[in-house]
C-alpha cells in the first residue's frame, strides 16, 4: 500500500511509488526484455519537478504531490520520462512511461518536447502537443491540439491559455498573455499579446484585448 501524504522524499514512498508504477507499466505497457524498473533516484527527480509546479497552481496552493489526482499524475509522468531520458539518453522506459501516460490520462506529450518548469493541463483527455517552443505558465483544457503543419511549428509565449477543443497550428506566433477560446483553430496565424481570440467570418481569428493576466486564474502571481 502507498501513502499518498507524508515525506514525498523518504525511501519507503519512492520505493511504493516505484511499485505502483511498474504494476501500470507491467498491466498496461509490458515488456519482456530490457530495463524494466525506474530507480529512486529519478523518481525524486520527477516529483520534485511536479512538486514544484503544484505549489504555483491555485487550485493546489498549501498540497503536496498526490499521484491519485491525474492532473498531478499526467505532469509526473511527462518529467519522469523525461528525467530518465536526460540521465541515460536510453528510450525504451521512456517509450513506456509515455504509453502509460497517454493510456491513462489521455495526454500525448512525448517527453522530449520541451516544457516549461509551470504548465497546467487541466482536464488531460484528448491533448496534444508537438515539439513547439511553450513559454512558462501555459494552461491547456482538454481537447486541445498544438501541432505542425509541415516543418512549420508553433511559438506559444508565458501565460497562454487554451480552452476546450482549441488548436494552434503551424507557423503562429502566439504572445504573451493570449487567449484561446473554445473550439477556435489558429493556423500560421500571430496574436498580438493580452487578447482573448474568437472565431469570426470564415474562421478568420478576431482579437479582443484584455487588461488581466488571464494565467493568474490558474497560476499565483
Amino acid at each position: 500500500m502507498i501513502a499518498t501524504k507524508g515525506d514525498l522524499g523518504s525511501p519507503a514512498y519512492l520505493e511504493s511509488l516505484g511499485v505502483v508504477l511498474q504494476r501500470q507499466l507491467d498491466a498496461l505497457v509490458p515488456c519482456g526484455a530490457g530495463i524494466t524498473s525506474v530507480e529512486s533516484s529519478v523518481i525524486l527527480a520527477g516529483v520534485e519537478r511536479v512538486r514544484h509546479g503544484i505549489a504555483q497552481i491555485r487550485m493546489w496552493k498549501g498540497q503536496d504531490f498526490n499521484f491519485l489526482n491525474t492532473l498531478q499524475y499526467t505532469i509526473f509522468l511527462y518529467w519522469l520520462a523525461r528525467e530518465y531520458f536526460d540521465k541515460y539518453g536510453e528510450r525504451e522506459l521512456p517509450d513506456r512511461i509515455f504509453a502509460l501516460n497517454k493510456a491513462l490520462n489521455g495526454t500525448e506529450l512525448y517527453y522530449e518536447v520541451p516544457m516549461p518548469d509551470e504548465f497546467l493541463v487541466n482536464h488531460t483527455v484528448g491533448t496534444v502537443f508537438v515539439k513547439a517552443t511553450y513559454g512558462s505558465r501555459l494552461v491547456m483544457h482538454q481537447g486541445c491540439t498544438v501541432g505542425r503543419l509541415g516543418e512549420d511549428r508553433p511559438t506559444l509565449e508565458g501565460g497562454a491559455v487554451l480552452f476546450p477543443n482549441s488548436a494552434v497550428l503551424g507557423r503562429c506566433h502566439v504572445r504573451e498573455n493570449t487567449v484561446i477560446s473554445a473550439g477556435v483553430q489558429l493556423i500560421n496565424r500571430d496574436t498580438p499579446g493580452n487578447c482573448v481570440v474568437f472565431s469570426g467570418e470564415g474562421g478568420n481569428p478576431v482579437f479582443k484585448p484584455i487588461d488581466e493576466y488571464f494565467a493568474h486564474r490558474y497560476f499565483c502571481p
